[in-house]
């Protein structure tokens, strides 16, 4: 049975160095906490306007704001600056805190278009920068939708003690 990291790898097509490389340079410390905070606010500027209702309103619930703020700090602690993120909400825990929202592989391919813009928009990252960032997200959009899917398959099948009860 593959593991998520493996399913992640498979359907992002990024091997799992490349997804990693992020932590062969702090890109904290190289863009500035400045960057990050625009390239989530570039990013959620785009969702909160995408053209497709079906992916609007998987955000329709959150809180732009706190959205940006949310994903600036978990990028800013994940690449290499201070814990914002795990200061201020716990353990980054992504599979889980994306739960309730439907992360199919339609779903990744639309994030991970907007990622795409906002990164090329944002002129303060680097193309290196921009390429292990991109390799980064493609390969986590992907680990989220693997653990999607699993989280679907276990609610389709009743625990043993459910199953006990059936017979």
């Amino acid at each position: 049975m593959q593991t998520l990291q493996q399913k992640a790898s498979e359907w992002s097509g990024v091997p799992t160095d490349d997804a990693f490389a992020i932590d062969e340079t702090n890109l904290f410390q190289k863009l500035g906490l400045q960057t990050f905070i625009n390239l989530s606010t570039n990013f959620y500027n785009r969702v909160y306007d995408d053209e497709e209702e079906w992916f609007r309103s998987i955000f329709a619930g959150s809180n732009k704001e706190n959205a940006i703020q949310n994903q600036y700090e978990f990028f800013v602690q994940r690449m290499g600056g201070p814990p914002l993120f795990s200061q201020r909400r716990g353990h980054p825990a992504l599979i889980a805190r994306h739960r309730p929202f439907p992360v199919t592989h339609q779903a990744a391919q639309r994030w991970l278009h907007h990622m795409q813009q906002a990164l090329d928009s944002t002129s303060d990252i680097d193309d290196d920068s921009k390429i292990k960032m991109m390799n980064f997200f493609r390969h986590t959009a992907y680990f989220l939708v693997a653990g999607d899917e699993l989280k679907n398959q276990n609610q389709q099948i009743p625990c043993k003690h459910a199953a006990a009860k059936q017979q």
